[in-house]
């Protein structure tokens, strides 16, 4: 019982971690803030300010690579009786991009949030 209750309680911990990092952007325009944004993000990895007065800035959320460098080595052996052949092989793959996952706010010059996006390239 006691072990039951321990892992519904790690279970319930889990789920909370995973809910809060969902976060309602479109909700929080005309009212979130850069300083909000700030506070809770961190610097911005990038952020300008447009000819307009708004403030563009850019978070990198997650970065990574699809496919990448492989290296395989491999023996073998064939045999009857007394006649044995062998063999090594050795291949690679050579390829892959990085990515960057971003969330770009865009701030009025009053400092309240005007338009989010998240994308990657």
């Amino acid at each position: 019982m006691a072990k039951t209750i321990i892992c519904l309680a790690i279970l319930a911990l889990f789920g909370v971690g995973c809910a809060s990092k969902k976060v309602n952007w479109q909700s929080r325009v005309g009212n979130y803030t850069y300083d909000q944004a700030v506070a809770e993000l961190g610097p911005p990895d990038k952020q300008t300010v447009l000819s307009d007065g708004n403030k563009v800035a850019e978070w990198i959320t997650d970065r990574g690579s699809r496919g990448g460098v492989g290296i395989g080595f491999g023996t073998g052996s064939y045999g009857y009786r007394s006649g044995v052949s062998t063999g090594v092989g050795i291949g690679q793959t050579i390829g892959g991009s990085s990515y960057e996952r971003f969330l770009r706010l865009t701030f009025l010059p009053d400092g309240k949030l005007l338009s989010w996006q998240k994308d990657s390239r």
